[in-house]
């Protein structure tokens, strides 16, 4: 029955985006089925909106983004790319490409207006870019934090049968070798040989290159962590495209690998595990010090900022940070300040489910929304209650803030404490805190944090997030008249497209 329903949704999503012809590419995160279109244009938005299935959609200038929710999305995305390659299959041959000039140039002038819609940025992309490298890595990232939390909380028990080092082993074995995946996932996303990136970013875990002096300089195994394992595999890309391109062809599959390792190898060596060690020295020292010493100001900033980013999809972009700071120090003390923004949203949304008690379908999906986003899935409640209100966003964001400013005051008390994985947020991220004072005390600062951030995002959307006119056009049940000409008339630019958006139920 489940997979059923799983086809079923696919097979409502494909021909509103425009059909298997019209999809170049299919991935997923932990929330979103991600596809890229070749026309932008057959998309059909609001039908996609409508389903019940479709918590929202996002659109980030290199993909289309379907937001299905946690799990879902999972199991979705198979018979999404299963139904593709049945309609393809069963398809007629295409016809021949165009051959005259003006074909081809209306061609071109076409795609070149789909880009500009797109406005796929420079600096956006390669944000996509990173993010594509590391989402794969979030369900080992969770996993092995979660074994990692409950291996400390036996160890401080007191409690070290044989079964503690072996859950250490499990939870540190990935992250000992994260730098080779890494390195596989990032010759993959820019065009090259996976195992090649892998290989070289292995180097860097290697402990043989204790034994090496680099320009007399010591190098330690893991040294630059992820950042060194990037950048390696990005220069084993481009070394290994420069020789696809000169290496005789009959020698390829000898001399292009070969050089490819060699070349890059040596470089990481001597130059790149040094430098992103550096690198990632400064941004742990940069992290800590920035909580130590404003860490109110720093928790607010952080905390009110990033419901935007999540928006955006460019939260992602931020994985880089979090796992060179658990690499380092064991955990990263910006998650639970960043976990702040879904509690300001819980407040939001629950503010707005009790000032409009005549909107069904809006109640009926904050009801619905409110269990993942208590522990820390954002995207149903962003998407389908506060971003179309416009508002609630604004007053989501502020909580969030207090909350973030609260964990962040601690910080600068000295009371320091992280994720010990990324990925959970809300109430989720219980299990995985870890840090310098007691579980006791960490525990507390985190749950006052959230509460902190609940009860300003409710009060700031209770009594800031609508205007009269726009509370009152929202506050009706279905089979009430609609407003008068005249009342529509009045009403701020803002609610005209948050009355569009909730007037289709969003579940």
């Amino acid at each position: 029955m489940s997979t059923d329903k799983n086809r079923a949704t696919a097979a409502a999503i494909l021909p509103l985006v425009g059909g298997p012809d019209n999809i170049t590419s299919i991935a997923h995160c932990m929330t979103r089925l991600r596809i890229s279109l070749r026309d932008r244009s057959l998309v059909q938005d609001e039908a996609l909106r409508a389903l019940p299935a479709v918590l929202g959609v996002v659109e980030d200038g290199t993909s289309y983004q379907i937001v299905l929710g946690p799990g879902a999305v999972a199991r979705v995305t198979p018979e999404f790319e299963a139904l593709v390659e049945e309609a393809r299959a069963a398809a007629p041959p295409a016809p021949p490409a165009p051959t005259t000039a003006d074909d081809l140039a209306a061609q071109g002038a076409a795609l070149k207006e789909a880009r500009k819609a797109r406005n796929a940025t420079p600096f956006k992309l390669f944000l996509r870019r990173i993010a594509n490298i590391f989402v794969p890595l979030i369900p080992a990232l969770i996993g092995c934090g979660i074994i990692a939390g409950l291996n400390g909380l036996l160890t401080n028990l007191g409690w070290v049968p044989a079964v503690v080092p072996a859950l250490a082993a499990i939870a540190s074995g990935f992250m000992s070798l994260i730098a080779v995946f890494v390195g596989y996932n990032t010759a993959k996303e820019f065009g090259g040989t996976p195992i090649l990136g892998g290989a070289v970013a292995a180097i860097i875990v290697f402990p043989g290159v204790a034994k090496i002096d680099a320009f007399g300089l010591e190098l330690k195994p893991g040294q630059g962590g992820v950042l060194g394992a990037l950048a390696a595999a990005l220069l084993a890309v481009y070394v290994e495209k420069w020789c696809r391109r000169w290496v005789p062809e009959a020698l390829d599959v000898l001399i292009t690998p070969t050089l490819t390792v060699l070349i890059s190898g040596l470089v990481t060596l001597f130059g790149l595990m040094y430098l992103a060690g550096e690198a990632s020295a400064a941004i742990g020292t940069f992290a800590n010090w920035l909580l130590a010493s404003g860490g109110a100001f720093a928790g607010l900033v952080l905390g009110g900022l990033f419901l935007p980013l999540v928006m955006l999809g460019l939260h992602q972009a931020l994985i880089p940070i979090h796992t060179t700071l658990i690499e380092q120090d064991g955990y990263t003390v910006l998650l639970p300040i960043l976990a702040m923004a879904g509690a300001g949203q819980v407040g939001a949304a629950i503010a707005v489910y009790y000032r409009l008690p005549r909107n069904g379908s809006l109640r009926a999906t904050i009801r619905s929304a409110l269990p993942a986003g208590f522990l820390g899935i954002g995207e149903p409640l962003i998407y389908g209650v506060s971003l179309p209100l416009g508002r609630p966003f604004v007053t989501a964001c502020i909580g969030g803030a207090a909350g973030g400013a609260f964990v962040g005051l601690f910080h600068q008390l000295g009371v320091a404490f992280g994720s010990t994985a990324i990925g959970p947020s809300g109430w989720a991220l219980f299990p995985l805190l870890d840090g310098r004072s007691s579980a006791g005390i960490t525990l507390a600062i985190y749950a006052g944090g959230l509460l902190v951030g609940y009860l300003v995002g409710f009060a700031a959307t209770y009594f800031f997030g609508f205007t009269r006119l726009l509370c009152t056009s929202l506050n009706r049940e279905e089979g009430d008249e609609e407003l008068t000409a005249e009342s529509t008339a009045d009403t701020p630019n803002t609610a005209s497209p948050a009355t569009e958006e909730v007037a289709v139920p969003v579940r």
